[in-house]
């Protein structure tokens, strides 16, 4: 059952469209990444999602609420991209302020934030929030975004700048909350992470959704696995005109000697290949498979983007950076 609906949702900044038309739905407990370019429209999305960002047409509706209502803030937790603190406040006066906003009990909110902060390895947490690290204040932004129990977590760029080892328990907290049933919309630059984390996908360019999906749909679509068959013969003499078109030849020089390459999209082929190769009075030496990643995939699909892109995307980061 869908959480997060989204239908031709559309942000324009006088005449110029930050987001056009975006569509897709997000289940309850799923990690929905949102990636693209700076200026592909992301943050406006994330900003129209939590409420921040009037659209200019369409609709979501967020845990069964139009974004901004009251009643859905309660069940929302946002982390932007940049997040100002309250830097003359402890962690713990500062959660403990936000809670409060939200009628959480003391007890409870207590109980929370303690929590919240265990697992996250916030140390020093006692100490004034301007005196901390750049990481310690980002986890101190995070448990701000628990502190209400929300059900829907919106993370614009959670490791933003942040050394690999608070990196990583970041994506790691991150996966923890959906397991335990927290549906999180996630937007990263490092697609590695969203490609480790996320249960599905929108490449965004230009204010578009050029493809969404799984990884490995979005990789079928517009990647898919090759298999890298080596041999010590071609055999491609032996294959008919169809077999031949979908296979690429190249030859390499090896201290063994020369040694042929074919490239192939299926294991039908790879056996075509292995049994023509052994016609000849060959072998075949090794079959490596080679699957793109998120990256990959994604800097191929965004490269088709219009010959206005780049200036595109500079007016939509400019869009973006609005309040």
């Amino acid at each position: 059952m869908a959480i997060l609906e989204v239908d031709g949702l559309r942000k324009e900044y006088g005449d110029f469209p930050a987001v056009e038309g975006s569509t897709f739905a997000i289940e309850r407990g799923e990690v929905f990444g949102v990636v693209g370019p700076n200026g592909a429209g992301k943050t406006t999305t994330l900003k129209m999602l939590a409420g921040l960002v009037e659209p200019t047409a369409g609709t979501a509706v967020v845990a069964g609420r139009q974004p901004g209502e009251p009643a859905m803030q309660r069940r929302l937790g946002f982390l932007p991209e940049e997040s100002p603190l309250y830097e003359d406040m402890t962690a713990t006066d500062y959660l403990e302020f936000f809670a409060d906003l939200y009628d959480v009990p003391g007890e409870v909110a207590t109980e929370r934030i303690a929590d919240t902060l265990d697992r996250l390895d916030l140390e020093h947490r006692d100490r004034r929030i301007g005196n901390m690290s750049k990481g310690m204040k980002r986890k101190v932004a995070i448990a701000r975004a628990l502190v209400n129990d929300p059900d829907v977590l919106i993370f614009d760029e959670p490791a933003s700048g942040l050394d690999p080892l608070t990196t990583n328990y970041i994506i790691e907290f991150t996966r923890e909350l959906s397991e335990q049933g927290k549906t999180i919309v996630f937007s990263a630059h490092n697609l590695y992470h969203v490609e480790s984390i996320c249960d599905r996908v929108a490449v965004m360019n230009d204010g578009r959704i050029i493809a969404r999906g799984s990884v490995d749909e979005i990789r079928d679509e517009h990647g898919g696995t090759e298999y890298h068959v080596y041999a010590t013969k071609d055999g491609s003499d032996a294959l008919d005109d169809d077999q031949s078109r979908a296979i690429e030849v190249t030859r390499e020089e090896t201290n063994d000697g020369q040694q042929v390459r074919h490239v192939v999209a299926d294991m039908a082929s790879v056996e075509a290949i292995r049994e023509a190769v052994e016609a000849e009075g060959g072998r075949v030496t090794d079959i490596q498979t080679k699957t793109p990643s998120l990256e990959d995939i994604f800097l191929e699909i965004a490269s088709g983007a219009d010959p206005d892109a780049e200036r595109n995307r500079t007016r939509n980061r400019d869009a973006e950076a609005e309040p």
